[in-house]
């Protein structure tokens, strides 16, 4: 079963829409939508592992230009 993830991203001031497009073209992202409030962009991801979606969201998502910050969130089944 694939490990997933929301990610909470803040951005640069006009830059949510050239974010959300540059992340939504990475593998393993499966939805990055714009929102209003604290965060920018919220990013559904997945991956086979916990440390492969950790490795996804360090080296692939948070290298997207535009990006200030990040907040990971794992899906949980209770």
């Amino acid at each position: 079963m694939a490990v997933q993830a929301y990610i909470l991203v803040q951005t640069e001031v006009g830059k949510a829409a050239d974010v959300a497009k540059a992340i939504e073209a990475i593998e393993g992202v499966t939805l990055a939508e714009d929102v209003t409030g604290p965060y920018d962009v919220i990013v559904r991801a997945e991956g086979p592992s916990m440390d492969q979606l950790g490795t996804l969201v360090v080296s692939r998502i948070q290298a997207v230009t535009g990006i200030t910050r990040t907040l990971t969130c794992p899906v949980v089944r209770i």
